[in-house]
């Protein structure tokens, strides 16, 4: 039996992306996704508010850096991943999700106009997937 890690998320970035570079120089962007979610206990509509991070490689993370700011939505596919390592004495371990695309979703505050046309013009990519979509439509 094989195994399945596919996740699919849309929020808002609780704060500015960071970016950093591997020995290589690569870029390595990581972020908060803030993803809201509404229920009713007791005749009563609740919110919670859930926190995961993300992480994106290479010309993402190029991308992410150029584009995205704190409160950005987004859509972000990837997969799941635990890092762990030790501190102090102390074993410590992380989940987080690592992008295989990121789509644009809503108007880009640095700009008036989508960041997902911006992208196609400068680069000939809708969206961060490095795929370009039929119709550049949001995909749901």
């Amino acid at each position: 039996m094989s195994n399945y890690n596919k996740v699919i998320l849309m929020g808002n970035l609780t704060r500015d992306p960071e970016v950093r570079f591997t020995r290589d120089g690569a870029p390595v962007a990581s972020f908060t996704l803030a993803i809201n979610n509404r229920y009713r206990q007791e005749n009563e509509t609740r919110e919670d508010v859930s926190y995961i991070d993300v992480v994106t490689f290479g010309k993402q993370a190029d991308l992410v850096k150029n584009y995205l700011e704190k409160g950005s939505p987004v859509l972000v596919e990837g997969r799941l991943q635990q890092r762990r390592w030790e501190q102090e004495g102390q074993k410590r371990s992380k989940v987080e999700v690592v992008t295989q695309s990121i789509t644009f979703v809503g108007p880009n505050r640095r700009s008036s106009s989508s960041p997902a046309g911006s992208l196609q013009e400068e680069t000939g990519l809708q969206g961060f997937s490095g795929e370009a979509e039929s119709d550049g439509d949001i995909p749901f």
